[in-house]
């Protein structure tokens, strides 16, 4: 299934794709546990119109992104560091939220702006202190995401808050597809056209449910949150006019230009 944010004459709506038409429901959907089964929630349907005509917006707006750094291990050997024996964490604020094909804006103060191909896991249920073993039953599905660096200004030991957290440097989308195996999916970014990382994620050093169980000891996740799962080898600059396009077997292309 395949879940969608959008705008439809003048208002947002959350909607499920059905062949070449959209069912439109007012709010976030949400995962029901019962006799441990999991199901997925929507809400009442309000309509349905063809696909062609929405917008699409990023499918979720996480109250929080919480990212992995260094979680490929040729991303770790690229840039020279030490594979972690814990994950590591950083956050990016709900406000540098970006929809599919809009500007993912140049900082003035950066002379570097990176892209960073991702698996975003999108929660759909209330998760705290959760098993590994349970971990994947709190996933409402998975989306495109691009992990925007400013990389001249982030330093190397650590606090990442301002190369991550600009206004437009987390894109996310299309859409949210709920039927999936995340542990070996063919993850790529193409800039204007150039596959510039290529890999798969089987190559985790923290898998998915890892990642949910780990992050839910720390904080609670609520429905709508996100988890990026880190970016593989390849990493590199974008310049204003350019096209970055991040493809995740079995969910679909997210597409932005740099302006």
């Amino acid at each position: 299934m395949r879940l969608i944010r959008c705008e439809y004459d003048g208002k947002v709506y959350h909607g499920r794709i059905e062949k070449d038409e959209v069912i439109l429901f007012e709010y976030f959907p949400q995962i029901e546990m019962k006799d441990g089964q999991k199901r997925i929630l929507l809400a009442e349907e309000k309509g349905r119109v063809p696909l062609s005509v929405v917008h699409l917006k990023a499918p979720c707006v996480p109250g929080k992104a919480v990212c992995v750094g260094l979680n490929y291990r040729d991303h770790a050997k690229e840039f020279g560091l030490a594979i972690p024996a814990s994950p590591v964490l950083f956050i990016k604020p709900s406000t540098s939220l970006l929809d599919p094909d809009e500007k993912i804006l140049y900082p003035s103060i950066s002379s570097r702006v990176d892209y960073e191909a991702e698996l975003v896991a999108v929660i759909g249920a209330k998760a705290r202190n959760i098993e590994k073993k349970d971990a994947l039953n709190y996933i409402l599905g998975y989306t495109c995401g691009n992990d925007v660096t400013a990389r001249d200004l982030q330093p190397k030991d650590g606090q990442w808050t301002v190369a991550k957290s600009f206004d437009t440097f987390m894109p996310l989308g299309p859409w949210i597809e709920t039927e999936l195996d995340p542990s070996n999916l063919r993850i790529q970014a193409i800039l204007n056209g150039e596959v510039r990382q290529l890999s798969s994620t089987e190559n985790l050093i923290f898998n998915v449910a890892d990642l949910v169980a780990y992050v839910s000891q720390i904080m609670t996740l609520e429905p709508g949150d996100v988890i990026m799962t880190g970016t593989p080898s390849g990493v590199g600059p974008m310049q204003k006019g350019d096209r970055i396009a991040i493809e995740i077997q079995g969910i679909g292309r997210l597409e932005n230009i740099v302006a």
